[in-house]
């Protein structure tokens, strides 16, 4: 692939990124509640990485095309994406002296980054998203086969993804780590923000 093409790629890539939407509020929540931010976002590249793998093998056109599976993943995306806010709104971070809420230890690092990989790995949007944009990239006649460009994007998608998110949580924890009652609010917010995206999912899914 031409460096033109991966370059126009990642712009719209980058773009759509950049626009705030549960991974923003999981990678906000992750970056004012815990230790480390860098499980949260390991999980939501994974759950990108597990949508490459389809795409590379041919199934996200698939389970695209299919009414009835991208409606069981969208009901089941909506309602994972409810209950994650609905966790947050009765759990507000509270900072501790070190700067840091709860969650340490090496298995909650793991449920985090679990977490995480459902938040994006269950969010109908990404398989649009790989459904809809990546095929506006792919050459199938060129040089490379269409399984390789399409790897090559899903690896750009999720190098952009793990950037962009621990750049925001990092920021979270940075700009609201010493102001208590401003980080339970934009925790609060970012549980209202996961909550009216699971909603809205759910009924766009259902009235398909």
């Amino acid at each position: 692939m031409d460096t033109t093409t991966l370059a126009a790629f990642l712009a719209v890539d980058l773009l759509l990124i950049f626009t705030p939407g549960a991974d923003w509020a999981y990678a906000i929540t992750a970056g004012l509640r815990d230790r480390s931010v860098v499980p949260a976002v390991a999980g939501l590249v994974a759950g990108y990485a597990g949508y490459t793998l389809l795409a590379v093998a041919g199934l996200v056109v698939i389970v695209a095309s299919s009414g009835t599976l991208l409606t069981a993943l969208t009901v089941a995306g909506s309602g994972y994406l409810v209950w994650l806010g609905w966790g947050v709104l009765r759990q507000p971070v509270t900072l501790t002296a070190a700067g840091a809420g709860p969650g340490s230890g090496s298995s909650s690092r793991v449920r985090v980054m679990l977490r995480g990989a459902g938040t994006s790995g269950l969010n109908p949007k990404a398989l649009l998203l790989y459904f809809s944009l990546f095929p506006q990239f792919i050459d199938p006649a060129g040089v490379w086969p269409v399984a390789g460009q399409t790897g090559l994007l899903g690896l750009l998608h999720m190098t952009a993804c793990a950037v962009v998110y621990l750049t925001v949580g990092i920021l979270a924890r940075t700009v609201l780590g010493t102001r208590p009652s401003a980080a339970r609010a934009v925790t609060r917010a970012s549980g209202v923000l996961m909550i009216v995206i699971g909603g809205f999912l759910l009924v766009e899914g259902l009235a398909v």
